[in-house]
């Protein structure tokens, strides 16, 4: 696949199929994840795949959980929509949200992305100098995931919605204290379709040299 249409092209999949994906290929796919630049090369992550059904069961129930405590304390932040088109995109979304959350059980495989609780800070004479999270470091990594994902025809999405249990899910998978769970991604061939997704131009959030300076898009 041409690189650059799988960018414009790669959207989160929250229908997954039941088929199965094989061990090589998730591991073809975390081989793409591992390449993606790091910090020092310091590589501040791991992967733990989910793919025994009990496994998966006691994580969806703990997803479906958030999702049921999320959901409606959401609603209340979220602004009055500009039109009825913008609704409608908005309603979608979230059924699909939601077809995640009461279908995750089925999904063939989860990756979960484990980050160590580990700061970028150091010190010197002149005091500390934060140069970033971690997490900068780790997502990159993510980014590879999907769009190896997508290069195997298999669609996921970035959740963290499991974060408000993130304590159940350390025990149901035996992850140390000492990591966060900062991603669950499910795996699966997509029963949608690919395509370019709504998204604000690029040209309305850049600014050029100083910050509100805008230019024209160019059309290539």
């Amino acid at each position: 696949m041409e690189l650059h249409d799988a960018l414009m092209t790669t959207r989160a999949m929250r229908r997954l199929s039941d088929q199965p994906v094989s061990d090589a290929t998730i591991q073809r796919i975390l081989r793409a994840a591992v390449q993606a630049p790091s910090g020092g090369n310091i590589q501040p992550y791991q992967f733990l795949v989910a793919t025994d059904q009990e496994v998966k069961d006691q994580l969806a129930a703990i997803y479906l959980k958030a999702h049921e405590r999320y959901e409606p304390a959401i609603q209340q932040y979220i602004p009055p929509f500009k039109d009825e088109a913008a609704e409608r995109r908005h309603q979608r979304n979230w059924a699909a949200t939601d077809h995640l959350a009461r279908n995750l059980a089925a999904v063939p495989a989860m990756v979960l992305v484990l980050v160590p609780k580990i700061s970028m800070a150091i010190d010197d004479d002149e005091g500390t100098m934060d140069v970033g999270p971690v997490y900068a470091s780790v997502y990159p990594a993510v980014q590879n995931l999907i769009l190896a994902a997508r290069n195997e025809g298999l669609g996921t999405v970035l959740t963290t919605v499991f974060r408000i249990y993130e304590d159940e899910v350390r025990e149901v998978c035996g992850i140390p204290e000492r990591f966060e769970v900062v991603a669950l991604m499910p795996l699966g061939v997509p029963t949608g379709k690919w395509g370019v997704a709504s998204r604000r131009p690029a040209e309305s959030m850049t600014s050029w040299n100083q910050f509100g300076e805008k230019r024209p898009a160019i059309e290539e």
